[in-house]
């Protein structure tokens, strides 16, 4: 009687403690809360002055290039580029068999790094709105699975140039990961941002990506860009067309094409702008996951018994 009398006194006095701590705990939280919030904020006034006038300047910057641009490089591009073109595929080819040519341009041209941009202006310059768009997404879809294909015999080769570069292998690692809708979505969102698609077609091999939301995902991405490439062939021949051809402008004709100007240049921004920030808040919100998970998985091994330390997976360690 005198032991047991003895251990609930160690028990009571146990459990004391053990609220006294919890207690302790509890009591912190709120102070740990308050102290956050009687932190200085950063001046949003200012900071929001800052990125006005950042933006005022790079417009500023942007508009003074554009108008040496259209005072002296268009008028070089026509004379000495685009119009010997226009006027070479006009009696070269006959119209199948340029079109046969554009396709096989844009078909092998990403397979070998090179641009594809000047074959889809001539499709819209040529063929317009509907073959135009036909022949642009026939060949860019073949020129997409090509890179591809050719890239699943070379993974390990491109795995190890992928190294030097640990940024972009995060931003492609990205396409690799999730669901069929999620690796669509990526992938699309790719194809309109600003990243070099002829290097995304053979880097996402080294991913877990399968073939058919990558193909449909790449295809989905690239009709805002045919449109935006069969607009700009169109408004470049119309251009051409005034400065050494007959075809005079209305006044209704220069005011929809300056319209249709600023609109496509306003939607390729905000296609561009918005597929930046949507991979740029996928990449964020996976590597706070995967911080929170391993934090999480640490403090509960910790807890519990000492079994075997998890293993971080790195940036490059993509799934083959």
């Amino acid at each position: 009687m005198p032991n047991s009398s003895k251990d609930l006194e160690k028990r009571g006095s146990n459990s004391g403690q053990d609220s006294e701590y919890v207690r302790l705990v509890t009591s912190n939280e709120p102070t740990a809360a308050g102290m956050d919030i009687s932190q200085p904020q950063p001046a949003t006034r200012s900071n929001t002055f800052i990125w006005w006038i950042k933006a005022f300047v790079f417009c500023s910057f942007t508009v003074i290039l554009l108008l040496i641009f259209l005072k002296w490089g268009v008028p070089f591009l026509f004379e000495k580029v685009l119009f010997p073109i226009m006027q070479w595929e006009a009696t070269a080819f006959g119209h199948p068999i340029l079109a046969v040519v554009l396709v096989t341009s844009l078909a092998l041209f990403p397979v070998f790094l090179i641009p594809s941009g000047p074959s889809m202006w001539l499709a819209g310059m040529i063929f317009g709105y509907g073959l135009g768009f036909l022949i642009i997404m026939v060949g860019t879809t073949i020129g997409m699975v090509l890179p591809y294909l050719i890239g699943l015999f070379f993974r390990d080769r491109i795995h190890h140039w992928l190294k030097k570069w640990p940024q972009t292998a995060a931003m492609v690692r990205l396409a690799g990961e999730g669901s069929w809708f999620h690796q669509f979505k990526v992938v699309a969102l790719f194809r309109v941002s600003p990243f070099p698609y002829t290097i995304f077609n053979y880097a996402i091999v080294v991913t877990s990506m399968r073939f058919w939301p990558y193909l449909c995902g790449s295809i989905a991405g690239m009709i805002p860009e045919a449109f935006i490439y069969i607009y700009s062939g169109r408004l470049i021949r119309t251009l051409a067309d005034v400065k050494y051809g007959n075809h005079h402008l209305t006044a209704v004709e220069i005011i929809y094409n300056i319209v249709s100007l600023i609109i496509a240049i306003v939607t390729t921004i905000a296609f561009t702008v918005y597929a930046k920030r949507a991979l740029s808040d996928l990449g964020n919100g996976e590597s706070e996951g995967e911080v929170e998970s391993a934090s999480y998985q640490g403090g509960f091994e910790m807890e519990k018994l000492p079994v075997e330390r998890p293993k971080h997976v790195g940036v490059m360690s993509f799934s083959s």
